[in-house]
């Protein structure tokens, strides 16, 4: 168990709570966020200086992308990963690609060396998206990543991934009541949610371009539409 944050510097580390049972070793305390002089940078690797030492961190093109030049201050959010012959630092500019690195971890077959290749070969919100969808042919283009692969992420995934920021998505909170008879409707046929809530998407945004407007859809109308768009 994780007792919670310390702050040592600029260095903040998660420490472990003592072992009632004696039955695990003790864990060193985890780096968790790092912040200090971006010494030098490369596509897959970042050496950030704090109080005179230089940190090793292992980082995916979007968040070298962003970076700032050698010399400026910059913060990651820190994945620290530990086996019994090493010690390595994962480091993310933001928080929800940390988040989305240490999912991937869950997943069976995938690694640290692995999670960093698949974050540097698609966007995130496209990954998140290709998952919730189930659009495994999408995930295969990612250097690497073949198709039991991507299919273990959207068995493991789909169901645990946010949309992403900005979707329009229906959802529980802004679906009408038709609209969330018809998702309900639609799980209980066998459809993933997140499916059924794309075809909605879908119908809205074909509503949405129609020349005339149209009267709200009944619960009939709008299922047997949703159907036929999960069918295609």
């Amino acid at each position: 168990m994780w007792k919670g944050e310390e702050k040592q510097g600029d260095i903040h580390v998660g420490t472990a709570a003592p072992d009632p049972d004696h039955t695990s070793r003790t864990i060193a305390p985890m780096i968790a966020h790092l912040r200090g002089t971006l010494l030098a940078k490369h596509p897959n690797q970042a050496i950030v200086e704090t109080h005179g030492v230089g940190y090793d961190v292992v980082i995916s093109v979007p968040t070298f992308s962003e970076m700032p030049g050698a010399g400026s201050e910059v913060a990651l959010h820190i994945h620290t990963h530990v086996r019994e012959d090493a010690l390595s630092l994962y480091g993310f500019l933001r928080l929800a690609e940390k988040k989305l690195f240490e999912k991937l971890l869950t997943v069976s077959g995938i690694g640290p060396k692995l999670a960093i290749t698949i974050l540097s070969g698609m966007p995130a919100d496209e990954m998140i998206t290709a998952i919730r969808d189930g659009d495994v042919a999408r995930l295969t283009r990612i250097p690497g990543i073949g198709k039991k692969t991507a299919e273990r992420m959207v068995l493991e995934l789909r169901d645990k991934l946010p949309a992403p920021a900005g979707a329009a998505e229906v959802s529980a909170a802004q679906a009408s009541p038709v609209e969330e008879d018809v998702i309900s409707a639609l799980v209980n046929l066998g459809y993933q949610r997140a499916a059924a809530e794309k075809a909605l998407r879908s119908i809205a945004l074909i509503a949405k371009n129609a020349t005339t407007a149209a009267p709200a859809a009944s619960f009939e109308v709008l299922f047997r539409e949703a159907l036929g768009v999960l069918s295609k």
